[in-house]
């Protein structure tokens, strides 16, 4: 079993809180992980029918059933059933006696946050990160692991990539898309979202998505949310920081798997990606999820945003640690070039920021510094933070 980042906090949380919380994609390994880290409790799913209609209509029964000591998956299925929960740990007065997981964020993030606030600790787990699998010597080209994804079925199981992203979608769309939300024609669902997947690391424009797919913008700001909410989109936000006379203030669109991407971009097989109109924004996709996971793998939020102003100045990811900014260019070329430091340069001049404080990471393999900052290979990545 490949070791997951993430496993140190929550066993430090289960010392700490009642009740702890992992959320995150579906198949992202959140069963997987804490029935490894807590063997010694009960487990029940209520993606089972049975349990969940023993949840939903008594759970006083149910929480007496599993007293303590047990983890609830699947647990968006039952909502109401934290308000119970919050009852049973405020008698106890316990520590460890909950752990919830759950694949979809929509009003499951509200229902916990109501219930129990201050007795959970909350968490998200994304799939594997390129330090994770670096970590067991699994080391890739750029390329396949952009294509291949971070899921971890498909680094357990022989499975071709195509087809496990196919069924992906499928049971996404079929199954998870049909319990958040009453889509009515499921196929525009998926021409939107290969139309999202079309836009990867462009300002989100709901307008011309819209048009694209032939819905009103109300729909698209809606399915966006949807997408949010079960982990297959994540926006990132513009840093406000006034350099300049204006500044762009909407957010850029990526996905939270770039494998996923991949597939709904059908490219086919790595190789594909050194000629795709969207190697860029792929690579750019992967390099600001490695970053979001190794926040989220150490129990943060995330902090990352990005910076450009309406004359086409841009950093592709500026880090804010609370005063200090860290300015990151993020380039899929293999071959080093001074005009990757354009932006930051630009970037240090108006921000009046330290060249110590930038980085570009690129798909090459020679790290190097310049007067402007390092050169970064994606490889190295986990090393300069």
């Amino acid at each position: 079993m490949i070791t997951r980042e993430l496993e140190k906090q929550l066993i430090e949380a289960v010392e700490q809180y009642p009740v702890v919380f992992v959320t995150g994609p579906r198949q992202s390994g959140k069963s997987t992980l804490l029935k490894y880290l807590f063997s010694g409790y009960q487990y029940v799913s209520l993606e089972d029918l049975d349990n969940r209609e023993f949840a939903r209509n008594d759970p006083r029964s149910f929480l007496a059933t599993y007293n303590s000591k047990t983890i609830i998956d699947e647990a968006q299925h039952v909502p109401s059933l934290f308000s119970y929960i919050q009852t049973k740990v405020d008698s106890a007065g316990e520590t460890g006696m909950y752990i919830l997981s759950g694949s979809q964020n929509f009003l499951l993030m509200q229902s916990i946050t109501q219930s129990l606030a201050g007795r959970v600790a909350v968490f998200k787990l994304l799939p594997f990160s390129h330090k994770e699998l670096a970590n067991v010597g699994i080391v890739q080209s750029v390329e396949k692991e952009i294509y291949r994804g971070g899921y971890p079925r498909l680094y357990d199981k022989p499975i071709a990539v195509n087809r496990y992203y196919e069924n992906y979608i499928q049971t996404y769309v079929e199954r998870d898309v049909r319990q958040i939300k009453n889509i009515g024609d499921l196929s525009l669902f998926v021409k939107f979202i290969k139309l999202c997947a079309g836009r990867i690391g462009q300002l989100m424009n709901y307008s011309s998505l819209a048009n694209d797919c032939g819905i009103a913008v109300s729909t698209a700001q809606s399915w966006i949310s949807l997408l949010e909410a079960s982990y297959i989109v994540f926006l990132l936000p513009p840093d406000y920081v006034n350099f300049s006379k204006r500044l762009i203030k909407s957010p850029k669109l990526y996905f939270y798997d770039t494998g996923l991407a991949c597939a709904l971009l059908e490219i086919k097989t790595e190789k594909q990606l050194n000629e795709h109109y969207l190697r860029g924004g792929l690579f750019e996709n992967l390099v600001i999820l490695e970053k979001i996971k190794a926040l989220f793998n150490n129990g943060e939020k995330s902090n990352v945003s990005f910076w450009r102003d309406s004359k086409g100045n841009e950093v592709d990811l500026i880090e804010t640690d609370g005063e200090r900014k860290k300015a990151i260019e993020i380039k899929s070329g293999k071959t080093f070039s001074a005009d990757y430091f354009k932006g930051l340069r630009k970037w240090q001049e108006l921000s009046q920021t330290p060249p110590d404080d930038s980085c570009v990471v690129y798909a090459g393999d020679v790290p190097r510094i310049t007067q402007y900052g390092k050169l970064v290979p994606f490889a190295n990545l986990n090393n300069e933070d």
